[in-house]
């Protein structure tokens, strides 16, 4: 039983339950509750709210412990040339080997910085149809407060060892972006530490909370290694948790959420 506590009380100091990198402070929810445009949307009642349509990009890669070269298609993956979405979500397993120094040591920084380095590159590079997507979004933009700027930001990005997830939005709607959280469970070696495991994401898009997970499970293709892989998933749901928020409203666990999004896990390895 020690080496299980000692694991998870190592886990814990070295990731934060809540830490997590974006282009804005993770301190500013409390200045984007305060923006007029969000509290005309939550003065209105619930049969005059408007309902918004948003199109999600999900999508997950195992890089197999190789780091990212310049010359990559980061765009092919995206399909940024010939269509755009409003949000993007990249999970990433073994962005890093997982060897006992990246397990155990301090978290290698550079490589998810490169990763969302090529992320931003795609997303925001120009292309007469992302300019006249930005055109029509300009034309139609429901709440003339807001300015529309073009481009995507980072809203939370997250690594847990080897994995790796990242959530982009269009900038006109980071605004009506509220109570972004991270929680990471480690299923791996003693049953806690990062090798294997999840990161989970949430946040809320207007009044609609979203939960993403990414994450890396049991390896193994031998009858029977299914139920080790089973019992990380049922770990994941069992200790993931997010924070209540400032009035003690929001979805706690994954299954809580209006929209979760598991696609993201990795049922192989």
């Amino acid at each position: 039983m020690w080496p299980r506590l000692v694991a998870n009380k190592f886990l814990r100091k070295r990731l934060g339950s809540n830490s997590f990198v974006a282009d804005f402070p993770s301190n500013d929810e409390e200045t984007l509750i305060r923006i007029p445009s969000l509290d005309k949307q939550q003065s209105l009642s619930h049969d005059n709210k408007e309902t918004q349509n948003y199109k999600v990009f999900a999508s997950t890669w195992n890089v197999g412990g190789v780091a990212p070269t310049e010359d990559i298609d980061m765009e092919d993956w995206l399909h940024t040339p010939n269509t755009l979405c409003d949000i993007y979500v990249l999970g990433f397993q073994e962005i890093v080997p997982l060897r006992a120094s990246n397990v155990l040591g301090s978290e290698n920084n550079k490589i998810f910085t490169k990763w969302n380095s090529l992320i931003r590159e795609a997303l925001n590079k120009k292309t007469p149809y992302q300019d006249n997507k930005l055109r029509k979004l300009q034309s139609i933009s429901p709440d003339n407060d807001v300015q529309i700027s073009p481009g995507f930001r980072c809203i939370i990005c997250k690594q847990m060892v080897g994995i790796f997830i990242s959530v982009w939005i269009r900038s006109d709607l980071r605004p009506y972006i509220r109570h972004p959280s991270v929680s990471c469970v480690g299923c791996g070696i003693m049953g806690c530490l990062g090798n294997k495991g999840s990161v989970s994401v949430r946040f809320q898009l207007y009044e609609t909370s979203f939960c993403f997970v990414c994450s890396h499970l049991a390896s193994g293709g031998k009858e029977g290694d299914e139920k080790y892989r089973n019992s990380d998933v049922a770990e994941i749901l069992s200790r993931t948790s997010f924070p209540r928020g400032p009035l003690l409203n929001l979805p706690r666990n994954i299954l809580d959420h209006e929209y979760e999004q598991k696609d993201l896990i990795n049922l192989v390895s």
